[in-house]
């Protein structure tokens, strides 16, 4: 792995920023139309219309966009949303045209290990995104070059806080069938009673 994308597979939100600006890249805070935004492809964490959202976009209205998103351009056309689907949602909602993001070219696995960095740490993920966010970033890190399941794993919690092992029982819940992997979500069955019938299916 070279030192870019250790640097990424690493690096939180902050630290991505940072780095960039001590390095001088100093990157321009732009305003693109929301028009040209696209999902990020097999986008795991929701975007969702409740109470917080309202509370985001208040606050839209009121000061804007403090954080710029992050975006990369399409060879189609348009940019794809890396980091900053909520912003994005709450621009939508409170009418505006725009919305500040910083542009950057980057491969796919960067692109996925910067997305699930930025949204890792909210506390209202479920243990099925997490799970999918989990899977993303370990495929991303292991076709970047990274050596070793454990070893990965370990790298792929530690923007979260957590142990490779962890990782490892989240990305099992991937494998689990529609019906219990919602009963993981609703805490009806605990994550280490929802990877036993595994063996099963």
């Amino acid at each position: 792995m070279n030192k870019r994308k250790a640097v990424i597979s690493l690096a939180g939100y902050e630290d991505i920023f940072e780095d960039s600006m001590e390095n001088g890249e100093r990157e321009e805070v732009v305003r693109l139309p929301i028009s040209q935004f696209h999902t990020f492809r097999n986008h795991p964490f929701r975007v969702m219309d409740d109470e917080k959202m309202e509370e985001t976009v208040k606050s839209v209205k009121q000061y804007g966009i403090l954080i710029p998103g992050i975006v990369r351009p399409l060879n189609t056309g348009g940019y794809e949303v890396i980091a900053g689907h909520r912003r994005w949602r709450a621009c939508e909602l409170a009418g505006l045209k725009e919305m500040p993001v910083l542009v950057r070219k980057m491969t796919d696995e960067e692109a996925t290990v910067i997305m699930v960095d930025t949204n890792i740490q909210r506390e209202d993920i479920l243990p099925s995104e997490k799970a999918k966010a989990y899977k993303m970033k370990y495929e991303a890190m292991k076709h970047q070059g990274s050596k070793g399941e454990k070893f990965t794993a370990d790298l792929v919690g530690e923007a979260a806080g957590e142990s490779g092992r962890t990782v490892q029982r989240y990305i099992r819940l991937t494998e689990l069938i529609t019906e219990l992997l919602d009963a993981v979500d609703h805490k009806v069955i605990s994550m280490k009673v929802g990877e036993f019938p595994l063996t099963f299916l």
